[in-house]
């Protein structure tokens, strides 16, 4: 872990998605933050302790998603697959697919396993999975604030975390679609998934992965309104922190899933769609729905 010592800074953006904005005044305190996303081989080892089986290897229930028969109540989790050319990208269904057997151990279905990913980051986790291993390991989920700060590694109000340009002198920062998503990928830093973690450069905080790879979770609620109500003339609003109903998404108000903020992007951001490989990106992910590009990393606050 590294220390990140806190303070009050600006966060969000104006000039990118409107969930980002306003920018706003956030102030956080001094704590540790894991240097890299948890990893299979950590995961695995908490898994082993405590033989905790994960939201994605049980079933669901019927009763709690109306409409669900009880055919359809299969464990699984959410997988991307390419399409063979381009589409319209208004319909995720295209190249999202729920995948019966998908699991932290089994990200792309039952056919592979993460034998040889032990260092990539974990997969396949839902936030109650992902809040489960932050608590066997002494640790917690950073707040949004928290995850941000950490994110900007020092810079202050810079669009990425290492400065003005996505890819200065033409270096790729982070593993995130180099090409047309979801189809073509021209990019030659070798990952068409997930990337080892620290494959590539830290930030000035010395933490990696923070950008791309994998969308991470946060504690806090996810809402479209964040920041208090302006007060005065004198600078930017107040950050606020959501409310669990709050978040619940409006396009589905009937199952009443609560969602939580993820942070970073992932490697299927890309130029052409989700151009969210910055701090201030942010999107709210249902607790109930791991996927094959979302992990996490954890936190310990100095009292």
């Amino acid at each position: 872990m590294k220390l990140v010592r806190g303070r009050d800074f600006l966060m969000g953006s104006n000039d990118h998605y409107a969930e980002e904005a306003p920018v706003r005044r956030a102030s956080v305190g001094d704590f540790w933050i894991d240097q890299f996303p948890v990893t299979n081989r950590e995961f695995a080892a908490f898994v082993e302790d405590t033989g905790y089986v994960t939201f994605a290897e049980v079933p669901p229930d019927p009763r709690d998603y109306p409409g669900l028969t009880p055919d359809m109540a299969v464990a699984g989790s959410a997988v991307f697959a390419p399409t063979e050319g381009p589409v319209a990208l208004d319909n995720p269904g295209l190249w999202w697919r729920f995948v019966a057997g998908a699991n932290w151990r089994h990200p792309l279905g039952p056919d592979s396993s993460v034998d040889a990913l032990m260092d990539h980051p974990v997969v396949q986790v839902a936030w109650t999975d992902a809040a489960a291993y932050a608590r066997w390991a002494g640790k917690s989920l950073p707040s949004e604030a928290e995850w941000e700060f950490a994110a900007r590694g020092g810079l202050e109000e810079a669009p990425f975390a290492w400065g003005q340009s996505l890819a200065p002198g033409g270096q790729t920062m982070a593993n995130y679609w180099e090409g047309e998503f979801p189809w073509s990928r021209t990019g030659d830093h070798g990952f068409h998934r997930t990337s080892p973690v620290g494959a590539f450069p830290a930030n000035g905080y010395g933490l990696w992965d923070m950008i791309g790879n994998v969308w991470e979770w946060t504690d806090d609620w996810y809402t479209e309104s964040t920041a208090e109500p302006a007060k005065g003339c004198c600078g930017p609003p107040r950050a606020r922190t959501g409310e669990r109903h709050e978040s619940v998404d409006p396009c589905s108000p009937e199952l009443q899933i609560p969602r939580k903020a993820v942070k970073g992007g992932s490697h299927l951001c890309a130029a052409n769609y989700c151009q969210r490989y910055r701090p201030a990106a942010r999107y709210g992910q249902a607790i109930d729905s791991p996927t094959s590009h979302i992990g996490f990393r954890c936190v310990v606050r100095r009292s």
